[in-house]
């Protein structure tokens, strides 16, 4: 997860490495029950004398394994293949199950980093990360960061030792 060590350029070391909030994979995991249930539920009224029953049954197992594979398995797999990587030097974000996306902030063009959470996501401890820098895209928008308060502390910390020429608070 994050960035390969091969990837840092000299004295750069990672500060935390992360991925999306769990509460993302919820709605894919009540989907894989529902599915499961479904499936299970058509499989046991499906009369065993229906004389298309192999088709039925058939019928059945794509239609659940295509289901599976659009509300679990994928949700999944971008869940797993989006990481977050703070670093001395920059943010990195990386995205993609084929094909992947990375985006670096270097925090030396970060100008603010701001934080917003709901109820529901302070009970849980995530939120939502906003990073505005002076690059082409401007103001990021990071969805669903765990432990919001803390990346945004150790974020803030290291754009001020950017700013003020340090690295790492040294």
């Amino acid at each position: 997860m994050g960035l390969p060590e091969h990837h840092l350029t000299t004295g750069e070391r990672v500060i935390h490495s992360f991925h999306p909030h769990w509460k993302r994979l919820v709605v894919p995991f009540l989907a894989l029950l529902l599915v499961v249930a479904a499936s299970s539920l058509a499989f046991l009224y499906i009369p065993t004398d229906y004389e298309y029953v192999r088709f039925a049954w058939l019928a059945v197992a794509v239609v659940s394994v295509v289901a599976l594979t659009l509300w679990s398995f994928i949700p999944y797999l971008r869940w797993k293949t989006t990481s977050y990587t703070l670093s001395t030097h920059r943010f990195n974000i990386s995205t993609g199950i084929l094909n992947k996306s990375t985006d670096d902030i270097p925090l030396a063009k970060v100008n603010s980093v701001s934080s917003d959470q709901t109820f529901v996501e302070r009970l849980l401890g995530c939120g939502t990360l906003v990073v505005e820098s002076a690059s082409d895209k401007g103001e990021i928008v990071l969805r669903d960061i765990p432990k919001i308060q803390t990346v945004r502390a150790e974020l803030f910390r290291l754009v001020e030792d950017a700013s003020d020429g340090e690295i790492d608070g040294k």
